[in-house]
């Protein structure tokens, strides 16, 4: 008879997750599947459920505990002393394969389950000895899978009361180099994205979000979850924003949701999603935790940002969007890591649809969105070009006359540039769908260049070229000066124009023109 060796259980533990927080994610996986029993059983109504994660840096402890159901103490030992053996359905419950609670047997020196069930006076315990497991992983022994297990699990009970009903996981002696377990702000940081929790109130597109779902008839799994009694919450925002020094400041705007079904040909729903449309500034920076279009099973987040870049155009394209893409079909199978879906049809299915959207709306949306912008920059060059000529016609003066025959060209060129620009604006408004995507990126950038005042002041500025006689330059008020004089400050002056910075030439120009008084 066959037997199952020890490694398999070195695999199911230190080796399976790349990041040790995902250890929160299976446990509140665990504990939400069981609120949602709670509450189908009565123990819990709507909205009572809730998940406490407490961290002790000192103690190096971690406490992760449900109000749901419990475990029965006839069940206990089999519920959760069995491996890889669960009573889960696979496309109902958030996990399923009975592996993810050994995943804190990798990160502690004991990991200890405490439960009770409603209405029992008794508490169901079990320890494991997860130091020694790992010290017999490495014995050169051929120890089973069975004979490690047997080694390290405890089972006690205690009493209880009946009233109370809960599931504790609780790992004890952290080990130092996973000490990022112990950092509530980084666990904070892991868990705003990936687990099923309500989003922020400041995200008042929200509504839309929840709006479409029903439509759709399709529920978004939330529950209340805390890290030392402070409530996490997905932190999506209209605000997109960028390091400015030491601050950060507003840059661009979600303006309003974009939503997609992805079906099949017979028309069966297997994900739909919901995008940000903003000006697309530029890729959404990094201190926007939010960036990049996350895929969900069960309003659980899969892998991270970056899972779907692979499905653009470029990759880069995956950084101009806020989103999520939530899995409907139940052939939609979060792989072991749940890091993606398995391999199937449907997951090719999955990806040719999401391909083609990337593909034919999405990578269009900021490219048209950069040719709109630059389309009213070129009228706003035209007017600082025309406003520049006028006042060194007013004020300032002429540095010669090759400077003003120098303005005056460019001025003809950002004209004719401006006029194209509005062509092509005028072409888009006319050819928008009422509505789309892009008519309402447009809008928005639009409404930042105040496209209708910009369009008027870019068609009536007109600019009239003085005679000769009437022509300021710098050199006219240096009256002291004699001609030949002149021509030197002015030479000086074309140099000082050519070689340095326009704001630094203006001021050592005003400079010389003080003392030259």
């Amino acid at each position: 008879m066959a037997t199952v060796g020890k490694n398999i259980l070195d695999n199911l533990t230190t080796g399976m997750y790349s990041d040790s927080k995902v250890i929160f994610r299976e446990y509140i996986q665990n504990a939400c599947d069981q609120i949602d029993l709670a509450i189908m059983l009565g123990i819990l109504s709507p909205g009572e459920g809730g998940v406490d994660i407490f961290t002790d840096v000192k103690k190096r402890y971690i406490s992760i505990k449900d109000n749901a159901t419990g475990v029965k103490a006839e069940d206990f030992i089999g519920d959760v002393g069995d491996i890889a053996n669960s009573n889960k359905e696979i496309g109902k419950n958030k996990g399923f394969r009975g592996i993810g609670r050994l995943c804190g047997l990798a990160y502690c020196k004991t990991l200890k389950f405490t439960t009770s069930y409603l209405g029992e006076n008794v508490k169901s315990i079990m320890t494991c000895d997860a130091q020694k497991m790992r010290t017999m992983l490495v014995e050169n022994k051929k120890y089973t899978l069975d004979e490690i297990w047997d080694a390290i699990i405890t089972y006690s009970t205690d009493k209880e009361n009946p009233e109370e009903h809960y599931f504790e996981v609780e790992m004890l002696e952290i080990n130092k180099e996973n000490t990022d377990l112990l950092n509530e702000k980084k666990v904070r940081e892991y868990l705003i994205f990936v687990i099923p929790v309500l989003y922020r109130n400041p995200f008042i597109l929200r509504s839309h979000i929840y709006t479409y779902a029903k439509k759709l008839g399709y529920k978004i799994d939330e529950y209340c979850v805390r890290v030392n009694g402070f409530q996490i919450f997905k932190e999506y925002t209209t605000k997109l924003k960028e390091q400015s020094g030491a601050i950060l400041k507003n840059y661009d705007e979600i303006s309003r949701l974009e939503f997609k079904d992805f079906r099949t040909t017979d028309g069966e729903l297997i994900a739909w999603m919901w995008v940000g449309l903003s000006r697309f500034e530029k890729q959404i920076p990094k201190v926007n935790a939010m960036r990049g279009l996350r895929v969900r099973s069960s309003n659980i987040q899969l892998g991270n940002d970056d899972t779907l870049q692979d499905l653009f155009k470029e990759n880069r394209g995956n950084y101009y969007f806020v989103g999520e893409v939530f899995a409907v079909s139940k052939n939609l199978i979060p792989n072991s890591q749940r890091d993606y879906f398995n391999g199937n049809e449907t997951r090719v299915l999955f990806e040719d649809l999401l391909r083609e959207y990337f593909f034919d709306v999405l990578h269009k949306l900021y490219y048209e969105a950069n040719r709109v912008k630059n389309d009213y920059k070129r009228q706003q060059e035209y007017l600082e070009k025309v406003s520049e000529y006028k006042k060194k016609e007013k004020e300032q003066g002429f540095v010669n006359e090759e400077e003003r025959q120098q303005l005056q060209f460019d001025i003809d060129k950002a004209k004719k540039n401006a006029e194209e620009a509005r062509k092509r604006l005028d072409k888009l408004e006319t050819g928008d769908i009422t509505d789309s995507p892009l008519s309402e990126v447009r809008k928005s950038i639009g409404r930042k260049y105040g496209a209708e005042k910009l369009k008027k002041e870019a068609e009536q500025i007109t600019i009239t070229i003085e005679d000769d006689k009437k022509k300021t330059y710098v050199t006219s008020g240096m009256s002291k000066l004699s001609r030949s004089e002149r021509k030197i400050v002015s030479k000086i002056l074309s140099i000082v124009t050519e070689i340095a910075p326009k704001d630094i030439a203006e001021q050592i120009i005003e400079k010389i023109k003080e003392e030259m008084r």
